[in-house]
């Protein structure tokens, strides 16, 4: 049995679940999600919590088993508290700035370069322009859109000049040594 699986999911105040079929549907204060679950997976619902059952042994149900868990319970959590992803720019002239739904970023590049944000993820920028904080009830998309902001100038492994993770440790390399 998996042991992630077979844990209930506790239902918050103020979230409400519903199986239609293969869907659960998950509404909360903040928005609401669904998610389509695979064939041999059972989702049932009583009082405040959600309980995720397999159907067979099989190593494919086995290993569906805790995934699907697992995103109903970033689901539950999505909409009644949401999700928060810190990115810090470091570099000199490094920054970025939010107008609308786009960021603007200057990365050192010939040219400045818009990031587009999907629908549903909110971005607000520290007065040093320097830090930005993404908020999303989706945690896979939020995650998602992180790493295409980090990948727009990945952290240099000789300086640590580029956007990381809040908290990420860059191991810098030694560069070159002069000629005697």
């Amino acid at each position: 049995m998996s042991r992630v699986g077979k844990k209930p999911i506790e239902k918050p105040q103020g979230v409400k679940a519903e199986v239609k079929q293969s869907v659960i549907e998950v509404k909360g204060p903040k928005g609401e999600l669904s998610y389509t679950f695979p064939e041999g997976i059972k989702v049932s619902i009583s009082d405040d919590k959600i309980f995720v059952e397999r159907g067979s042994d099989s190593k494919v149900d086995r290993a569906l088993h805790g995934l699907a868990r697992s995103l109903i319970s970033n689901m539950v959590s999505g909409v009644s508290q949401g999700y928060t992803k810190v990115l810090e720019i470091t570099g000199v002239g490094y920054r970025a700035q939010v107008k609308g739904n786009k960021i603007n970023f200057t990365l050192g590049y010939s040219h400045p370069i818009e990031f587009e944000l999907p629908a549903g993820v909110t971005a607000k920028i520290d007065e040093k322009q320097t830090t930005i904080t993404l908020n999303c009830i989706d945690k896979q998309l939020l995650g998602q859109v992180a790493a295409n902001i980090r990948e727009l100038r990945a952290p240099d492994a000789y300086k640590g000049k580029g956007i990381r993770y809040a908290g990420q440790r860059i191991k810098l390399k030694a560069g070159k040594t002069g000629k005697k």
